[in-house]
């Protein structure tokens, strides 16, 4: 037996489908189902668009009173629920259930861009803006522009110099914890990936990826201030800094600024104690390679000279 009915304005169809037991009301709109009419008419009003609840706190507009209700719980920092993965909490049950999904290793979204695959399919919505020319989301520092919004605060890290992630084999501390995890196969020795043209190896096919560019002689990207021209954007973005003058990049422990943060990060290892730079010669160790190859040179010249 068949209930079809239309609702107010919006003419919602809604279709009831009994069984032998239990009563279903199913929604046509998304193939939900509820046991009872007045919960199938409830859900109805998330398709019409009409949102009356709204959040004092940040301005969010929800569909149903019980969602504000939920919402709010994100604002008042109480996190009652605990991830007994990686103790993870998180304000909303809901939440849970969703991180959950990650340790599962299930990842059933798959992006038909690239073939990356994911457990949620927010975060296949979220990825696929990468994709897609539009970047809306603009660093006030630097200028650099993101797809999405979580890309422009981790990048923000970048200029407060948070790094809390620390390498225990040369004491190179980074910003992110991927970052550290790529860095890590530095120190592994291991080198998968080879280029066909020069026979040079990588340790990330990234790396790989952007060294063959080289290859190509195609330098599409030029810096309109002194017309050199560069085979990557990223390498024309940090050759612009120069220009600029601005030294954001601060040095915590003598007050030294840089216009890069890579020159930051080569700086930090005068501080350190670490010096795993040493000279065949005679011994002498060093905390940057430049150094020691300077080292070298002198030797070289010394022996010209006699």
């Amino acid at each position: 037996m068949s209930d079809k009915m239309f609702l107010s304005d919006n003419e919602t169809v809604l279709d009831a489908v009994s069984s032998a037991e239990v009563k279903q009301f199913r929604c046509l709109e998304c193939d939900k189902t509820f046991p009872f009419k007045k919960s199938l008419k409830q859900h109805a009003v998330v398709h019409s668009g009409v949102k009356n609840f709204e959040c004092d706190e940040c301005g969010k507009l929800f569909a149903h009173k019980f969602n504000l209700t939920q919402h709010l719980l994100i604002h008042s920092g109480v996190k009652n629920f605990e991830c007994d993965e990686c103790g993870k909490r998180f304000a909303q049950k809901g939440g849970l259930t969703k991180h959950l999904l990650i340790h599962s290793g299930v990842k059933k979204f798959k992006c038909d861009e690239c073939g990356k695959l994911f457990a949620r399919n927010c975060t296949l919505t979220k990825h696929l803006s990468l994709h897609s020319e539009v970047k809306n989301f603009k660093c006030d520092e630097c200028g650099k522009l993101f797809a999405q919004k979580t890309g422009l605060t981790r990048h923000l890290l970048i200029h407060a110099g948070v790094k809390n992630f620390k390498c225990d084999e040369c004491g190179k501390r980074f910003t992110l914890k991927e970052n550290l995890i790529k860095h890590l196969l530095i120190h592994s020795g291991v080198k998968n990936f080879k280029c066909d043209e020069c026979g040079k190896r990588f340790t990330q096919k990234v790396d790989l990826t952007h060294h063959i560019l080289i290859h190509s002689g195609m330098k599409n990207f030029k810096c309109d201030e002194c017309g050199k021209r560069f085979v990557r954007n990223s390498e024309l973005t940090r050759h612009l800094s120069i220009h600029s003058g601005m030294k954001n990049f601060k040095c915590d422990e003598c007050g030294k600024r840089f216009v890069r943060n890579s020159e930051l990060t080569r700086h930090l290892s005068i501080h350190s104690d670490v010096k795993n730079f040493k000279c065949d010669e005679c011994g002498k160790r060093f905390a940057r390679n430049s150094e020691l190859t300077r080292h070298i040179n002198s030797f070289r010249c010394e022996e010209l000279q006699v």
